[in-house]
Protein backbone atom coordinates (compact mmCIF):
# COMPACT_ATOMS: atom_id res chain seq x y z
CA UNK A 1 0.00 0.00 0.00
CA UNK A 2 1.20 3.71 -0.64
CA UNK A 3 0.62 4.68 3.01
CA UNK A 4 0.27 7.77 1.69
CA UNK A 5 -2.90 10.22 3.56
CA UNK A 6 -4.76 12.98 1.36
CA UNK A 7 -6.92 13.81 -1.29
CA UNK A 8 -7.60 12.73 -4.66
CA UNK A 9 -8.17 15.40 -7.44
CA UNK A 10 -9.19 14.13 -10.75
CA UNK A 11 -9.78 16.84 -14.03
CA UNK A 12 -10.42 16.10 -17.52
CA UNK A 13 -8.51 18.03 -20.35
CA UNK A 14 -8.65 18.66 -24.12
CA UNK A 15 -11.17 17.76 -26.59
CA UNK A 16 -14.04 15.09 -24.91
CA UNK A 17 -14.63 11.87 -26.11
CA UNK A 18 -17.81 9.20 -25.86
CA UNK A 19 -16.02 7.33 -23.21
CA UNK A 20 -14.48 9.71 -21.02
CA UNK A 21 -16.18 9.58 -18.15
CA UNK A 22 -15.52 5.89 -17.90
CA UNK A 23 -11.74 7.01 -16.87
CA UNK A 24 -13.53 9.38 -14.52
CA UNK A 25 -15.67 7.04 -13.18
CA UNK A 26 -13.58 3.80 -12.94
CA UNK A 27 -10.51 6.23 -11.29
CA UNK A 28 -13.14 7.45 -8.87
CA UNK A 29 -14.48 4.34 -7.29
CA UNK A 30 -11.25 2.21 -7.17
CA UNK A 31 -9.85 5.70 -5.29
CA UNK A 32 -12.77 5.58 -2.80
CA UNK A 33 -11.49 2.12 -1.40
CA UNK A 34 -8.26 3.04 -0.29
CA UNK A 35 -8.15 3.91 3.05
CA UNK A 36 -5.25 6.74 2.80
CA UNK A 37 -7.30 8.64 0.66
CA UNK A 38 -9.19 11.35 2.51
CA UNK A 39 -11.94 12.99 -0.36
CA UNK A 40 -11.82 12.61 -4.35
CA UNK A 41 -12.40 15.85 -5.72
CA UNK A 42 -13.40 16.60 -9.08
CA UNK A 43 -11.81 19.74 -10.62
CA UNK A 44 -14.71 22.13 -12.83
CA UNK A 45 -12.97 22.41 -16.25
CA UNK A 46 -9.68 20.62 -16.15
CA UNK A 47 -6.75 22.86 -14.97
CA UNK A 48 -8.62 25.78 -14.91
CA UNK A 49 -10.30 24.90 -11.74
CA UNK A 50 -7.57 23.62 -9.57
CA UNK A 51 -6.43 26.86 -9.90
CA UNK A 52 -9.50 28.70 -9.23
CA UNK A 53 -10.30 26.37 -6.49
CA UNK A 54 -13.58 25.31 -7.90
CA UNK A 55 -13.75 21.76 -6.78
CA UNK A 56 -16.47 19.08 -6.83
CA UNK A 57 -16.82 16.51 -3.70
CA UNK A 58 -16.91 13.02 -5.96
CA UNK A 59 -16.89 11.38 -2.40
CA UNK A 60 -20.01 12.29 -2.06
CA UNK A 61 -21.69 10.97 -5.38
CA UNK A 62 -23.53 7.52 -5.33
CA UNK A 63 -22.26 4.91 -7.11
CA UNK A 64 -25.92 4.63 -8.90
CA UNK A 65 -25.30 8.26 -10.35
CA UNK A 66 -21.50 7.51 -11.35
CA UNK A 67 -22.54 4.39 -13.28
CA UNK A 68 -24.99 6.65 -14.91
CA UNK A 69 -21.97 9.04 -15.54
CA UNK A 70 -20.11 6.52 -17.27
CA UNK A 71 -22.34 5.81 -19.87
CA UNK A 72 -23.06 9.72 -20.87
CA UNK A 73 -20.25 11.37 -23.46
CA UNK A 74 -18.33 14.21 -23.11
CA UNK A 75 -16.45 15.36 -19.90
CA UNK A 76 -18.57 15.55 -16.95
CA UNK A 77 -16.42 17.55 -14.83
CA UNK A 78 -16.48 20.28 -18.41
CA UNK A 79 -12.68 20.56 -19.78
CA UNK A 80 -10.46 22.96 -20.75
CA UNK A 81 -8.00 24.57 -23.37
CA UNK A 82 -5.71 26.15 -21.31
CA UNK A 83 -1.92 25.33 -21.62
CA UNK A 84 -0.26 25.88 -18.10
CA UNK A 85 3.18 27.46 -18.14
CA UNK A 86 5.73 26.78 -15.45
CA UNK A 87 3.87 29.50 -13.24
CA UNK A 88 0.57 28.28 -13.99
CA UNK A 89 1.61 24.72 -12.81
CA UNK A 90 3.68 25.88 -9.53
CA UNK A 91 0.18 27.64 -8.82
CA UNK A 92 -1.64 24.14 -9.18
CA UNK A 93 1.16 22.44 -7.02
CA UNK A 94 -0.16 25.39 -4.10
CA UNK A 95 -3.63 24.52 -4.70
CA UNK A 96 -2.52 21.09 -4.19
CA UNK A 97 -0.15 21.96 -0.75
CA UNK A 98 -2.76 24.28 0.50
CA UNK A 99 -5.80 21.38 0.68
CA UNK A 100 -3.67 17.88 1.33
CA UNK A 101 -4.01 16.84 -2.54
CA UNK A 102 -1.39 14.15 -2.50
CA UNK A 103 -2.74 12.25 -5.64
CA UNK A 104 -3.36 13.86 -9.25
CA UNK A 105 -5.28 12.26 -11.96
CA UNK A 106 -5.57 14.36 -15.52
CA UNK A 107 -7.75 12.36 -18.15
CA UNK A 108 -6.52 13.65 -21.01
CA UNK A 109 -4.23 14.18 -24.31
CA UNK A 110 -0.77 15.09 -25.31
CA UNK A 111 -0.95 18.56 -23.42
CA UNK A 112 -2.53 17.20 -20.22
CA UNK A 113 0.32 14.55 -20.23
CA UNK A 114 2.97 17.31 -20.26
CA UNK A 115 0.78 19.03 -17.13
CA UNK A 116 1.62 16.01 -15.42
CA UNK A 117 4.80 16.41 -15.73
CA UNK A 118 5.75 19.44 -14.92
CA UNK A 119 3.83 19.60 -11.77
CA UNK A 120 5.30 16.33 -10.66
CA UNK A 121 8.66 17.74 -11.18
CA UNK A 122 8.24 20.66 -9.60
CA UNK A 123 6.32 18.53 -6.51
CA UNK A 124 9.75 16.29 -6.23
CA UNK A 125 11.71 19.71 -6.64
CA UNK A 126 9.66 21.38 -3.64
CA UNK A 127 10.21 18.24 -1.55
CA UNK A 128 6.24 17.18 -1.30
CA UNK A 129 5.23 13.94 -1.62
CA UNK A 130 2.64 13.78 -4.64
CA UNK A 131 1.12 11.15 -6.75
CA UNK A 132 0.68 12.35 -10.62
CA UNK A 133 -0.92 10.01 -13.19
CA UNK A 134 -2.19 10.72 -16.47
CA UNK A 135 -4.88 8.98 -17.88
CA UNK A 136 -4.56 8.58 -21.53
CA UNK A 137 -7.53 9.99 -23.46
CA UNK A 138 -7.53 11.11 -27.27
CA UNK A 139 -9.95 10.38 -30.33
CA UNK A 140 -6.77 11.48 -32.63
CA UNK A 141 -5.02 8.57 -31.13
CA UNK A 142 -2.02 10.51 -31.30
CA UNK A 143 0.00 9.47 -27.69
CA UNK A 144 3.61 7.52 -27.67
CA UNK A 145 3.77 4.38 -26.19
CA UNK A 146 0.43 3.38 -26.53
CA UNK A 147 -1.04 0.66 -28.88
CA UNK A 148 -3.82 3.28 -28.93
CA UNK A 149 -5.66 5.76 -26.83
CA UNK A 150 -9.03 5.38 -25.02
CA UNK A 151 -12.07 7.51 -26.74
CA UNK A 152 -10.49 6.51 -30.23
CA UNK A 153 -12.25 2.87 -30.70
CA UNK A 154 -15.09 4.59 -30.81
CA UNK A 155 -14.82 7.75 -32.87
CA UNK A 156 -13.40 5.69 -35.23
CA UNK A 157 -16.44 2.92 -35.41
CA UNK A 158 -18.43 6.29 -36.01
CA UNK A 159 -16.17 7.29 -39.04
CA UNK A 160 -16.09 3.82 -40.28
CA UNK A 161 -20.15 4.01 -39.94
CA UNK A 162 -20.60 7.37 -41.41
CA UNK A 163 -18.93 6.46 -44.70
CA UNK A 164 -20.58 3.18 -45.23
CA UNK A 165 -23.64 4.80 -45.04
CA UNK A 166 -21.93 8.06 -47.02
CA UNK A 167 -21.23 4.98 -49.68
CA UNK A 168 -24.55 3.59 -50.04
CA UNK A 169 -25.53 7.30 -50.78
CA UNK A 170 -23.06 7.95 -53.22
CA UNK A 171 -24.47 4.26 -54.60
CA UNK A 172 -27.34 5.72 -55.26
CA UNK A 173 -26.93 9.53 -56.58
CA UNK A 174 -23.14 9.36 -57.86
CA UNK A 175 -20.96 11.45 -57.99
CA UNK A 176 -17.75 13.32 -55.79
CA UNK A 177 -18.06 12.73 -52.12
CA UNK A 178 -15.52 14.25 -49.42
CA UNK A 179 -15.56 14.46 -46.34
CA UNK A 180 -12.94 16.21 -43.62
CA UNK A 181 -11.82 14.30 -40.39
CA UNK A 182 -10.61 15.49 -37.47
CA UNK A 183 -6.28 14.96 -37.12
CA UNK A 184 -4.48 18.04 -37.08
CA UNK A 185 -0.88 16.08 -37.51
CA UNK A 186 -2.02 12.68 -37.49
CA UNK A 187 -4.09 10.75 -39.60
CA UNK A 188 -5.60 8.12 -37.48
CA UNK A 189 -9.17 8.80 -37.54
CA UNK A 190 -9.39 9.43 -41.11
CA UNK A 191 -7.74 6.08 -41.89
CA UNK A 192 -10.50 4.26 -39.69
CA UNK A 193 -12.97 4.94 -42.86
CA UNK A 194 -11.04 2.30 -44.65
CA UNK A 195 -12.64 -0.10 -42.11
CA UNK A 196 -16.38 1.16 -44.10
CA UNK A 197 -15.18 -0.76 -46.97
CA UNK A 198 -17.41 -4.52 -47.39
CA UNK A 199 -17.13 -4.68 -51.30
CA UNK A 200 -13.77 -3.95 -53.38
CA UNK A 201 -15.72 -1.27 -55.51
CA UNK A 202 -16.83 0.69 -51.81
CA UNK A 203 -15.34 4.03 -50.64
CA UNK A 204 -13.78 5.24 -49.40
CA UNK A 205 -11.47 4.75 -52.73
CA UNK A 206 -9.77 7.41 -51.59
CA UNK A 207 -7.78 8.62 -47.98
CA UNK A 208 -5.06 11.53 -47.82
CA UNK A 209 -3.79 11.69 -43.77
CA UNK A 210 -1.56 14.41 -42.52
CA UNK A 211 1.69 12.14 -42.72
CA UNK A 212 2.07 12.55 -46.56
CA UNK A 213 2.64 15.51 -48.69
CA UNK A 214 -0.46 16.58 -50.02
CA UNK A 215 -0.58 17.89 -53.91
CA UNK A 216 -3.44 19.02 -55.63
CA UNK A 217 -2.49 17.83 -58.69
CA UNK A 218 -2.07 14.85 -57.33
CA UNK A 219 -5.18 14.98 -55.55
CA UNK A 220 -7.55 15.66 -58.90
CA UNK A 221 -5.61 13.27 -60.99
CA UNK A 222 -6.76 10.27 -58.42
CA UNK A 223 -9.97 11.20 -58.42
CA UNK A 224 -10.05 11.86 -62.42
CA UNK A 225 -9.11 7.86 -62.63
CA UNK A 226 -11.49 6.78 -59.36
CA UNK A 227 -13.99 8.29 -61.32
CA UNK A 228 -13.56 7.00 -64.87
CA UNK A 229 -13.52 3.61 -63.62
CA UNK A 230 -16.33 3.96 -60.82
CA UNK A 231 -18.30 6.92 -62.25
CA UNK A 232 -18.27 7.94 -58.73
CA UNK A 233 -15.50 8.39 -55.80
CA UNK A 234 -15.94 9.11 -52.07
CA UNK A 235 -12.81 10.26 -50.08
CA UNK A 236 -11.86 10.63 -47.06
CA UNK A 237 -9.25 13.76 -45.97
CA UNK A 238 -7.66 14.50 -42.89
CA UNK A 239 -8.06 18.27 -41.66
CA UNK A 240 -4.35 18.60 -41.30
CA UNK A 241 -3.33 18.02 -44.80
CA UNK A 242 -3.35 21.89 -45.07
CA UNK A 243 -0.14 22.04 -43.16
CA UNK A 244 2.03 20.44 -45.60
CA UNK A 245 3.00 21.54 -49.11
CA UNK A 246 2.30 21.05 -52.51
CA UNK A 247 4.43 18.12 -54.19
CA UNK A 248 5.72 21.38 -56.74
CA UNK A 249 6.06 23.76 -53.51
CA UNK A 250 3.11 25.09 -53.90
CA UNK A 251 1.60 25.59 -50.41
CA UNK A 252 -2.25 24.59 -49.52
CA UNK A 253 -4.06 27.47 -48.24
CA UNK A 254 -4.06 27.87 -44.60
CA UNK A 255 -7.12 27.09 -42.99
CA UNK A 256 -6.93 30.64 -41.37
CA UNK A 257 -6.99 31.93 -45.17
CA UNK A 258 -9.71 29.71 -46.26
CA UNK A 259 -12.24 31.11 -43.31
CA UNK A 260 -11.23 34.70 -44.10
CA UNK A 261 -12.67 33.65 -47.57
CA UNK A 262 -15.60 32.13 -46.53
CA UNK A 263 -16.20 35.39 -43.94
CA UNK A 264 -15.36 33.63 -40.97
CA UNK A 265 -12.91 34.84 -38.10
CA UNK A 266 -10.22 32.15 -37.64
CA UNK A 267 -9.89 31.22 -34.18
CA UNK A 268 -6.73 30.20 -32.12
CA UNK A 269 -6.43 28.29 -29.24
CA UNK A 270 -4.26 28.43 -26.19
CA UNK A 271 -1.92 25.97 -28.23
CA UNK A 272 -1.68 28.60 -31.26
CA UNK A 273 -4.00 26.08 -33.25
CA UNK A 274 -6.23 27.59 -35.82
CA UNK A 275 -9.65 26.18 -36.08
CA UNK A 276 -10.10 23.38 -38.84
CA UNK A 277 -13.54 22.37 -37.96
CA UNK A 278 -15.55 25.14 -39.56
CA UNK A 279 -16.16 23.64 -43.13
CA UNK A 280 -13.99 26.02 -44.69
CA UNK A 281 -11.40 22.97 -46.42
CA UNK A 282 -14.54 20.96 -47.32
CA UNK A 283 -16.13 23.73 -49.43
CA UNK A 284 -12.19 24.48 -50.81
CA UNK A 285 -11.82 20.91 -51.79
CA UNK A 286 -15.02 20.52 -53.15
CA UNK A 287 -14.53 23.75 -55.23
CA UNK A 288 -11.08 22.50 -56.39
CA UNK A 289 -12.81 19.20 -58.18
CA UNK A 290 -15.54 21.31 -59.56
CA UNK A 291 -13.34 23.40 -61.40
CA UNK A 292 -10.60 21.30 -61.96
CA UNK A 293 -12.28 18.47 -63.10
CA UNK A 294 -15.37 19.53 -64.10
CA UNK A 295 -17.86 17.28 -62.64
CA UNK A 296 -21.09 18.44 -61.73
CA UNK A 297 -22.32 16.96 -58.76
CA UNK A 298 -19.21 17.29 -56.08
CA UNK A 299 -20.47 17.10 -52.29
CA UNK A 300 -18.56 18.06 -48.70
CA UNK A 301 -19.30 17.67 -45.16
CA UNK A 302 -16.93 17.98 -42.28
CA UNK A 303 -17.05 15.53 -39.57
CA UNK A 304 -16.26 17.95 -36.51
CA UNK A 305 -17.58 17.67 -32.94
CA UNK A 306 -19.88 14.71 -34.27
CA UNK A 307 -17.86 11.92 -34.23
CA UNK A 308 -16.35 12.82 -30.41
CA UNK A 309 -19.60 12.64 -28.31
CA UNK A 310 -22.16 10.42 -30.07
CA UNK A 311 -24.07 8.63 -27.77
CA UNK A 312 -25.18 6.61 -30.00
CA UNK A 313 -21.74 4.89 -31.44
CA UNK A 314 -19.92 3.12 -28.96
CA UNK A 315 -16.91 0.67 -28.78
CA UNK A 316 -17.37 -1.94 -25.98
CA UNK A 317 -14.06 -2.84 -26.18
CA UNK A 318 -13.31 1.13 -25.88
CA UNK A 319 -15.73 1.67 -22.95
CA UNK A 320 -14.37 -1.34 -21.40
CA UNK A 321 -10.61 -0.48 -21.44
CA UNK A 322 -11.60 3.82 -20.95
CA UNK A 323 -12.92 2.27 -17.46
CA UNK A 324 -9.70 0.31 -16.81
CA UNK A 325 -6.98 3.03 -17.17
CA UNK A 326 -9.06 5.50 -14.64
CA UNK A 327 -9.01 2.10 -12.61
CA UNK A 328 -5.54 1.62 -13.51
CA UNK A 329 -4.79 5.21 -12.32
CA UNK A 330 -5.88 4.49 -8.79
CA UNK A 331 -4.05 1.02 -8.43
CA UNK A 332 -0.70 2.25 -9.45
CA UNK A 333 -0.87 5.52 -7.52
CA UNK A 334 -2.63 4.81 -4.05
CA UNK A 335 -1.86 1.12 -4.02
CA UNK A 336 2.14 0.71 -5.22
CA UNK A 337 2.93 4.89 -4.78
CA UNK A 338 3.97 5.79 -8.08
CA UNK A 339 3.34 8.57 -10.72
CA UNK A 340 3.83 8.40 -14.40
CA UNK A 341 1.18 7.90 -17.56
CA UNK A 342 -1.28 4.65 -17.71
CA UNK A 343 -0.27 3.04 -21.32
CA UNK A 344 -2.25 0.05 -23.10
CA UNK A 345 -0.34 -2.36 -24.99
CA UNK A 346 -1.61 -5.09 -27.30
CA UNK A 347 -1.11 -8.88 -26.70
CA UNK A 348 -1.74 -11.41 -28.73
CA UNK A 349 -4.79 -11.71 -31.67
CA UNK A 350 -6.42 -9.09 -29.43
CA UNK A 351 -6.19 -8.16 -25.62
CA UNK A 352 -5.29 -5.04 -23.90
CA UNK A 353 -3.09 -5.04 -21.01
CA UNK A 354 -1.93 -2.03 -19.28
CA UNK A 355 1.55 -0.38 -17.61
CA UNK A 356 2.78 2.99 -16.65
CA UNK A 357 5.11 4.49 -18.47
CA UNK A 358 7.32 7.36 -17.39
CA UNK A 359 5.00 10.47 -18.72
CA UNK A 360 8.38 11.79 -20.00
CA UNK A 361 7.90 9.37 -22.92
CA UNK A 362 4.51 10.85 -23.50
CA UNK A 363 4.73 14.60 -22.29
CA UNK A 364 3.95 17.35 -25.71
CA UNK A 365 4.22 14.83 -27.98
CA UNK A 366 2.91 13.20 -31.32
CA UNK A 367 2.47 9.68 -32.60
CA UNK A 368 2.52 9.14 -36.35
CA UNK A 369 0.82 6.93 -38.30
CA UNK A 370 3.78 3.91 -38.95
CA UNK A 371 5.00 3.62 -42.78
CA UNK A 372 3.36 -0.02 -42.97
CA UNK A 373 -0.15 1.60 -42.86
CA UNK A 374 -0.10 4.14 -45.54
CA UNK A 375 -0.11 2.78 -49.08
CA UNK A 376 2.96 3.82 -51.57
CA UNK A 377 0.93 6.37 -53.09
CA UNK A 378 -0.16 8.33 -50.04
CA UNK A 379 -3.54 8.16 -50.82
CA UNK A 380 -4.81 5.21 -49.02
CA UNK A 381 -4.05 2.77 -46.16
CA UNK A 382 -2.90 -1.13 -46.12
CA UNK A 383 -4.09 -4.20 -45.25
CA UNK A 384 -1.76 -3.98 -41.84
CA UNK A 385 -3.87 -0.96 -40.46
CA UNK A 386 -7.41 -2.34 -41.37
CA UNK A 387 -6.14 -5.77 -39.19
CA UNK A 388 -4.72 -2.91 -36.49
CA UNK A 389 -8.08 -1.07 -36.30
CA UNK A 390 -10.61 -4.10 -36.60
CA UNK A 391 -10.96 -5.41 -32.95
CA UNK A 392 -10.71 -1.83 -31.42
CA UNK A 393 -14.25 -1.13 -33.09
CA UNK A 394 -16.48 -3.94 -30.77
CA UNK A 395 -19.06 -6.18 -31.76
CA UNK A 396 -22.20 -5.32 -33.94
CA UNK A 397 -20.55 -2.96 -36.76
CA UNK A 398 -23.65 -2.54 -39.20
CA UNK A 399 -23.36 -4.39 -42.26
CA UNK A 400 -25.26 -3.05 -45.10
CA UNK A 401 -26.55 -5.32 -48.09
CA UNK A 402 -26.35 -4.98 -51.53
CA UNK A 403 -29.56 -5.86 -53.84
CA UNK A 404 -28.34 -8.99 -55.65
CA UNK A 405 -30.99 -9.30 -58.63
CA UNK A 406 -30.20 -10.03 -62.48
CA UNK A 407 -31.04 -7.72 -64.88
CA UNK A 408 -34.10 -8.04 -67.05
CA UNK A 409 -33.67 -9.28 -70.19
CA UNK A 410 -36.19 -9.11 -73.21
CA UNK A 411 -36.04 -11.40 -76.26
CA UNK A 412 -35.76 -9.81 -79.83
CA UNK A 413 -34.85 -6.25 -78.04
Amino acid sequence: MSGLKGKVVIAQGGGPTVVINQSLVGAVLESRKFSEVTRVWGARHGVRGIVHQSFVDLSEATTHNLERVAQTPSSALGSTRDKPDAEYCQNILNVFKKHEVRYFFYIGGNDSSDTVRIVGEYAVKEGYELRAIHIPKTVDNDLPVNDHCPGYPSAARFVAGAFRGANSDNMALQGVYIAVIMGRHAGWLTAASALARQHDDDGPHLIYLPERQFSIDRYLADIERVYQRHGRCVIAISEGVWANRDGKGKEIPLAADLMRKAGRQPEVDAHGNVQLSGGALADELAATVQGGLGIKRVRADTFGYLQRSFPGVVSDVDAREAREVGEKAAHYACGQGVSGSVVIKRAGDYAARYELADVRQIAAQTRHMPDEFINAEGNNVTDAFRAYLRPLLGDGMPSLERLWAPAVTFNGG
